[in-house]
Parts: structure tokens; C-alpha cells; sequence
């Protein structure tokens, strides 16, 4: 067997969908060429199998249509209650998903898979409510005729002469993790039907007389069995790509389907759906705007809304483009997208308009070249009913009438100036500009009553006799008829340059805002101002009222932005935007899913997980959101996805790099602390010991040594733990400045005497002027930092060596330095030796805290703080306090230093 290595993206996709798949149930579907086969009674006896193998099974709904045989194996297996539904006065027992959902068995057998359910139910359809089961993690048994297969179903019709009403989406099929075919002949299903195994008697009868011919049940036999086996041929395909086996069939083919709101889209739909399932291709739902046809009424619209969506349920890509000839914008785009067939419905108007009009089959099949086009016949059966929208024709307006019979009359008047000097033939050109100029101005009926008026007017005040209506040769009747001609043909041409123009400018204005939208969020960091910029957005775009939804660190939906184009939801409302934001599909209003719903919420999903939800409110006056509005809808949502994500990433990445500098905080401090408390508390240890030896006799002077080291390095340990503190207070915003009027040589002062002991008969060199002003500052944190500035000068210099102080007034402060001769500074770290933990690489002992301390008190007075060394060796440390404003008592104290 010969094996390929596969792409790192394939193998992640389906990496994805195996860990998508592992966290939800599987769905087993018992598949039917007819009702009567078996599929309910089957899959009775493979649950009570499942039952005996010690798995938890429950019946959630089971049709046994009165059937002893299948209700007695009913026996022994938990039923679920149905839910009650009232429905034009009578009640109606649907499944109770919640209640599935709350009781959560192993495996739940949902019978009916094609059901539709009673309005106002969560889901419209039984398979979305199967669907909902499979991602909670629940097994799930149900059944399906092949009739009711979306893509089969006008295939059936065609068959049995009946249209099928309740169809679901292939993709059920595909989804399914097992099929299995119940299967009997057609000789043994009649039989059945005549024993009435299948229906009641009195049905029976007219069934058999109907759909139950043999001749029908041949065929759907042959159907269902076909479908199956292309089922079978998927798994296998699926498996062979996922073992890396080389590809047997090279999905290399695309399909374009062309598609309106004509009832006959939707057979084109089934049609390509089916051909790209055997073919394994990608395929394609085309709809051309083009100026030239009709404008489409509301309930037009409606329609073709429903034919993309059907294609996008199906697995279409659907597309919308906007053309003057919808023919060589098809050819055109196929091109683009590599297009190998083009499936194109058969025409069914009349000939002569081909003739008339020219015929966009026969355009594309000359035009197609190497692309093959298949043309399909569309439904001969009645079309699925549609809501039916009542659109308003616009009336003529009487500024229409005034703005034609102004132009004319314009006309006339630059005709009347012309008379003497062009012909008649020169003059009708006047009439035809005022006919583009009402055609760009106004539309279709001005300019064809300008075309009128014109030509009257052209005969009334030009054509011999003049001021009359009366021609003098029959011939004058021919010019009329061709200048009324050609000012029709110049309106129509003028009003379809403007409908494109129209389109063009309405697409370019959405793709501005989008972009502009994208731009903004790209720049925002904050949730709430997201929020409100989306909102605003959708109510500028689509006069909507809107609402995001972002959930709390419990979980629950709130609110991120209050602004006046939002709207409050009710407990109703609510539990629709939760339902999408759980499962990461659309609901409410224009959905399938709790469509009694006042809004439609859309899911903001980044990656495998929905980060929020929009909700958007439509207008009372708009009855339903049409496909383009959607669209933009979904590509706002996934653009504030992925600008939330964006937000919610950098916020995780910050708090990791906080993390992880915490971390390393944490370390450095353990590991300064158990180097420096180790040292002072070894010799404490040690003096202490020495003492408290029996059988040695100390002298005065040595016990004095011992004691003094003991008190010293105990002093040590106790400035430690007061820069840890401080520095924790600091961080934590703990120290608060109480300023007072001081000199600032008190404070120097008061400093030397309290480290007088350290500096022992090291030399102290002081150089203060005497006009020095009084400053506002604390004195205990002021001292705290001369104090921290000087030990640290003790620290790192020699004995012998002096510590010089000195203070000036420089640009608006007093500044302090302490200068030493010791070892200096490694260049470099003239900034860095502030930072919390740095020691200078000299000699030296501490944890690195008294300059962070000195900083930040230095800073907290509006100071600036600063090392650097000095000419001739050593370092300098210089701090600044600003001058304020000096007191009134200044001069009382001016002679007190």
C-alpha cells in the first residue's frame, strides 16, 4: 500500500475535528427507503441490546404509529414524558429537550429525524434539537426515510408524483458516525401493508394506490440504497486520508450554480449539491443583480433569501455579484474561481423573448469554452409555500409631472435660441439631453413623460405648421415615432448606468464601513469602547438597535457598553442569547432556533470558542432581515470576535508576563533573603555560643566584642526586614507623605547621629551654603533615604576613606548629594541599581532594596534621584526636592540652623 506523508494542516484539522468530536455523543441513524421498512423497530431492539450491555438508555420519543409488535418492545425502557404545546386550540406532544438535557442518559432515542416541530418550540427542526443532544455529550439513535433527504427529496418527487414538505439538510447525514440500512423488498413491504403493519386499513388502502406502488418502492429502494453506499464510500475515504494513504479521487472540480428567487432555484440547489457530493468538489451558489431585470419586489426577496440560505445549509460557498449582462458576469467569475461546471436552470418563458431579448443560456453555453454547463429542468410540482409580502408600487408623484414639464419647457426655450441657426434634426438632440438628465435625475416614469412632452412639444413649436399639433408631411409621424423610440431607449440605458452606479456606490459604502470598522478595533483596547463602537456601528450601518454580550468570570452574559442605540433584554430574551452563546449558533428572530424571539443574536466565536454574543434588534416597520444584512451582520460579528480575542490574548499574555516577573521577584527574594539573613544570623549564632561556653573564662573586653557583635549584626538583620517592609508598603501604596516646612540640614543632621555608629571615625566632609531655603518634605522618609545613602556608602568603601555631603540650589530645588571614594560604579549600571533586588557587582552586602526605597520616596516628594561616578574614583548619588513657596515664618527662622 503506498503512503504519503500528509500536511502539518491537514494533520491539525484533523487533529481539531477528532477533539471536537471526542467531546461530543455519537449519532446513529437506522435509514429507510420507506416508512414500514423497520427502522423504529430496529433501533427498539439495538437499544435494548445496549440496555442488556449495562448502558444507561432512555426513549425520549418513539412514534410506534399503534404498532403492537414495536410497543411491546417499549417494555423495560425509561420513556420520557412529552412536552404539551397548544397550537390553534388543540394540543400538540412534542420532545422535551430540556428535560433529555437535564436527565442526560448514556443513549437517547429520538425517533422521526425530518420531524418539524410546533411553533415556538427552542428549534424548528427535530434534527436540531438531535444536534443539541450529540454536543452535550449524549449517544443518540434516531430514524430517516430517504424521502426526506434534502438533496433526494425533488428526485423523489419526481418519482412518486408527491412533493415531500419536511426535508433536513444533508449535512445530518454527514454527520452521522454510523448508518444503517433497514431493508426489505418491496413484495414484503406491500405485504405488510396490506396486514396492516404499516398504517391503519382504511389508510392502507389509498396509500397502496399511491406512494406505496411497487414501482415506487423499487426506486426509492435503489435510492436508499445508493445513498447509502456513497455514505459508506465516504467513511472509507475519510479513513484512507486519515491513515495518509494516497488520495484515490483529487478533489480538483468546482461547481457553479446559478440561482434567483424563481421556485426553480431550489431543484438547481439539490441538484448541485448532489453532483459535488459524487464528485467530491467544492460548489458554488451564484446570484447576479443585474439593472436590466426587473427590480425585485419584497416578496422576491423573501424568496431568494430562502433559496441562499437552503444552499448554504447544504454546504454552498453563496455569492452576490451585480452586473449590467448577468451571462458574462457568470462566465466571468467561474473563470476566477477555476469553475469546471456550471449548472443553469432550462428557461421557461416563450421563444419569442430569447428572439427579442437574446437568451442567457445560449450566452453562456457559447461563451462557457472549457467549462461544462448542464442545464436541469425545474420542478414540475407545486413550490413549497412562502410568506407573502405585500410591496407598496410607488405612486406617481407630482413632482415627477413638474420636473418633467420643467425640463421640457428648458428644452424648448435653449430650442427656441437654436431655431435660427440648427435643423430640426439638431433641435430633437435638445429634447433627448433633457430626457438623460430626467433619467439621472428621477427614474424611469419622469423621463418617459419627458420623452412624451418632448416629442409634443418638438411638434407643437417646431414642426411645420408651427403651434400645432398637425404635421404637414406623414412622414413628420415616422420622426416622431423614432424620436420617441430613441428617448426611450437613451431613459432606459440612463437609468441603468444609474442603478449600477447606485449598487457600485452601496456596496463601496459597505465595504468602507467594514474596513473602517475593522480599522477601529484594531486600535482598541478596551472592552466597553468596543462594545459601544460595534453597537453604534450596526445602527449606523442598518438602522438597528444592538447589543453585545460578553460573559463574567462566572460565566454569565452581561452587557459591556450602555449606550442609546442598545436595548434592554427580558428573562425570555436572555435565555435566547445564552442558548447561542452555548452553542455557538445563530438564534432567535430570522432563525431556526427560538425564532419567537424579539432579536437575532449572533455568536462571536474566535477559534474553537464563542467569546461572546451580538444581539441586534430590527426596526418595527422591517418585517425581516434581508441576506445581505446578514451578511454583514456575520462579518461584524467575526470581525469583533476577533478584535475581543485580540484583547482577551493580550490581557492573558500581560498577566503571564506579570506572572512570570512576580515569579522571578519571588525567587530573587528568596534567594537574597536566605543569603543575607544567613550571614548576620550565623555570627549571631556564633557570638551567642561562644558566650555560653562553660569552660571558657572571657575578660570584660571579649565578652564586649562578642556582645557587640551580636548587637550590631542584629541591627543588621532589623534594617533588612525594615527595607522588605518599607519596599512592600511602597508597592502596595501604603506609605503616605506627611509634608512639613524643614531645613534640610536638621535632617542631615538627625541622620548622622542615628548611623553614628557606623560610621565609627570614618571622616564625614559636609559642604552646605547658608541661604539654603526651607523645603516641604517629610522628615522621617527623608531621612529614611539619607540614612539608606549612606549605609550604603559605608558598605562599599574603604575604612579610611571620607563620605562627602553636600547641597545646592540648582533650576527650582535643592539638591543633596553623598559622594564617597570607594570602588565606584560598573558602567552601566548608573539606572539599574535602583531596580528592586540589583546589588552593585563590588563587594558588598544587602538585597538590593535601600536605593529602590530611596526612589520611590524621592519620587512620591516630586524629586528625581541618580548615581554616577565621580572623577578620581568613587560614586556620587544626587536626589532633588523642589522649592515651593516659602512660608510666612521663613524670617523667624532664619536664624535657627
Amino acid at each position: 500500500m503506498e503512503e504519503q506523508r500528509p500536511s502539518p494542516d491537514a494533520l491539525l484539522a484533523q487533529f481539531k475535528q477528532e477533539e471536537a468530536r471526542k467531546r461530543q455523543g455519537n449519532l446513529k441513524i437506522f435509514f429507510g427507503s420507506a416508512p414500514g421498512v423497520g427502522k423504529t423497530y430496529a433501533m427498539l431492539e439495538a437499544a435494548r441490546q445496549k440496555k442488556s450491555d449495562g448502558m444507561d438508555v432512555v426513549v425520549g420519543v418513539v412514534e410506534t404509529h399503534k404498532r403492537a409488535e414495536t410497543e411491546k418492545l417499549l417494555d423495560g425502557l425509561e420513556v420520557m414524558g412529552r412536552k404539551s404545546v397548544d397550537y390553534r386550540g388543540s394540543v400538540l406532544y412534542e420532545f422535551d429537550i430540556d428535560q433529555a438535557i437535564k436527565r442526560k442518559p448514556s443513549l437517547i432515542l429520538v425517533d422521526e429525524l425530518a420531524h418539524t416541530n410546533a411553533p415556538d418550540s427552542r428549534h424548528k427542526k427535530r434534527w436540531q434539537d438531535v444536534f443539541e443532544l450529540l454536543e452535550a455529550g449524549m449517544d443518540v439513535y434516531s430514524t430517516l426515510n430517504v424521502q426526506h433527504v434534502e438533496s433526494l427529496s425533488d428526485i423523489v418527487t419526481q418519482i412518486t408524483g408527491i412533493t415531500i414538505r419536511e426535508t433536513l439538510p444533508d449535512l445530518v447525514l454527514e454527520r452521522a458516525d454510523e448508518i444503517a440500512l433497514v431493508d426489505i423488498t418491496p413484495d414484503e413491504l406491500l405485504q405488510r401493508l396490506k396486514d396492516g403493519k404499516v398504517y391503519m386499513p382504511e389508510l392502507a388502502v389509498q396509500a397502496s394506490g399511491n406512494f406505496f406502488r411497487k414501482g415506487n418502492l423499487l426506486a426509492l429502494r435503489e435510492l436508499a440504497l445508493r445513498t447509502t453506499a456513497g455514505r459508506v464510500d465516504e467513511q472509507m475515504q475519510s479513513y484512507r486520508e486519515g491513515k495518509s494513504v494516497k488520495e484515490v479521487w483529487p478533489a480538483a472540480e468546482r461547481i457553479l450554480v446559478s440561482i434567483s428567487s424563481n421556485p426553480r432555484s431550489i431543484r438547481l440547489i439539490r441538484a448541485a449539491k448532489r453532483m459535488a457530493t459524487g464528485l467530491r468538489a467544492e460548489w458554488i451558489a451564484v446570484n447576479v443583480e443585474a439593472p436590466s431585470k426587473v427590480k425585485p419586489t419584497k416578496a422576491d426577496l423573501a424568496k431568494l433569501a430562502g433559496h441562499i440560505r437552503l444552499a448554504e445549509t447544504l454546504g454552498a460557498e453563496t455569492v452576490t455579484l451585480s452586473a449590467q449582462k448577468a451571462s458574462e458576469e457568470i462566465l466571468h467569475y467561474a473563470r476566477s474561481r477555476n469553475v469546471t461546471k456550471i449548472i443553469i436552470g432550462k428557461p421557461a418563458h416563450p421563444r419569442w423573448k430569447d428572439i427579442l431579448f437574446g437568451s442567457m443560456l445560449d450566452e453562456i453555453v457559447r461563451g462557457s469554452g472549457d467549462i461544462d454547463v448542464y442545464v436541469i429542468s425545474g420542478d414540475k410540482g407545486q413550490p413549497a409555500p412562502v410568506q407573502v409580502i405585500k410591496s407598496k408600487r410607488k405612486p406617481l408623484a407630482m413632482r415627477d409631472i413638474t420636473l418633467s414639464a420643467i425640463t421640457v419647457a428648458v428644452c424648448t426655450a435653449v430650442a427656441q435660441l437654436l431655431d435660427s441657426y440648427a435643423a430640426l434634426s439638431d433641435i430633437a438632440m435638445v429634447y433627448l439631453l433633457g430626457v438623460v438628465f430626467t433619467a439621472t435625475r428621477a427614474g424611469k416614469i419622469p423621463s418617459f413623460l419627458t420623452a412624451l412632452f418632448g416629442v409634443l412639444a418638438f411638434d407643437f413649436f417646431f414642426v411645420p405648421p408651427r403651434y400645432s399639433l398637425q404635421v404637414s408631411s406623414p412622414g413628420y409621424l415616422f420622426t416622431f415615432a423614432v424620436m420617441f423610440s430613441i428617448a426611450l431607449v437613451i431613459s432606459k440605458l440612463t437609468s441603468k448606468v444609474k442603478a449600477q452606479a447606485d449598487a457600485a456606490r452601496q456596496r463601496q459604502q459597505i465595504t468602507a464601513s467594514l474596513f473602517n470598522l475593522s480599522r477601529k478595533l484594531v486600535n482598541e483596547q478596551d472592552i466597553e469602547h468596543l462594545s459601544a463602537l460595534v453597537i453604534n456601528h450596526i445602527a449606523d450601518a442598518l438602522s438597528c438597535r444592538a447589543v453585545v454580550l460578553l460573559p463574567d468570570d462566572m460565566g454569565k452574559l452581561e452587557a459591556k457598553a450602555a449606550v442609546s442605540d442598545t436595548f434592554e433584554l427580558d428573562q425570555k430574551e436572555y435565555g435566547v442569547a445564552k442558548w447561542c452563546f452555548d452553542h455557538k449558533h445563530q438564534a432567535g428572530f430570522s432563525t431556526d432556533t427560538l425564532s419567537g424571539a424579539k432579536a437575532m443574536y449572533l455568536p462571536l466565536v474566535a477559534g474553537a470558542k464563542a467569546v461572546g454574543v451580538v444581539g441586534v434588534l430590527i426596526e418595527p416597520a422591517q418585517e425581516y432581515f434581508e441576506q445581505g444584512q446578514i451578511h454583514i451582520l456575520e462579518s461584524i460579528a467575526n470581525q469583533t470576535a476577533m478584535a475581543i480575542e485580540r484583547i482577551m490574548l493580550s490581557t492573558e499574555a500581560q498577566q503571564a508576563l506579570l506572572k512570570a516577573e512576580a515569579e522571578t521577584l519571588r525567587n530573587t527574594l528568596l534567594s537574597s533573603i536566605s543569603h543575607d539573613l544567613r550571614t548576620p544570623l550565623a555570627a549571631i549564632t556564633g557570638a551567642a555560643s561562644t558566650l555560653l561556653e562553660k569552660d571558657m573564662d572571657f575578660n570584660s573586653y571579649e565578652k564586649h566584642e562578642l556582645l557587640q557583635t551580636i548587637y550590631e549584626e542584629a541591627e543588621h538583620l532589623n534594617q533588612i526586614i525594615r527595607n522588605i517592609l518599607n519596599m512592600t508598603r511602597i508597592e502596595a501604596g501604603g506609605i503616605t507623605v506627611k509634608k512639613q516646612w524643614q531645613f534640610i540640614e536638621e535632617i542631615v543632621g538627625a541622620a548622622l547621629n542615628r548611623i553614628s555608629e557606623k560610621l565609627g571615625d570614618r571622616p564625614v566632609e559636609m559642604s552646605f551654603p547658608e541661604d539654603l531655603p526651607m523645603l516641604l518634605f517629610d522628615p522621617l522618609l527623608i531621612e529614611q533615604v539619607l540614612m539608606n545613602l549612606m549605609d550604603n556608602a559605608i558598605k562599599y568603601t574603604p575604612h579610611d576613606t571620607p563620605i562627602e555631603l553636600a547641597a545646592a540650589v540648582k533650576d527650582g530645588a535643592v539638591v543633596m548629594e553623598v559622594k564617597d571614594r570607594g570602588p565606584g560604579l560598573t558602567p552601566g549600571e548608573e539606572e539599574r541599581i535602583f531596580d528592586k533586588f540589583v546589588r552593585s557587582s563590588s563587594k558588598g552586602g544587602g538585597i538590593g532594596l535601600g536605593l529602590t526605597i530611596c526612589r520611590a520616596i524621592v519620587s512620591a516628594h516630586g524629586g528625581v534621584i541618580s548615581a554616577q561616578n565621580r572623577q578620581g574614583g568613587g560614586a556620587v548619588f544626587t536626589f532633588s526636592l523642589p522649592i515651593v513657596n516659602q512660608p510666612d515664618a521663613t524670617a523667624e527662622h532664619a536664624g535657627v540652623r
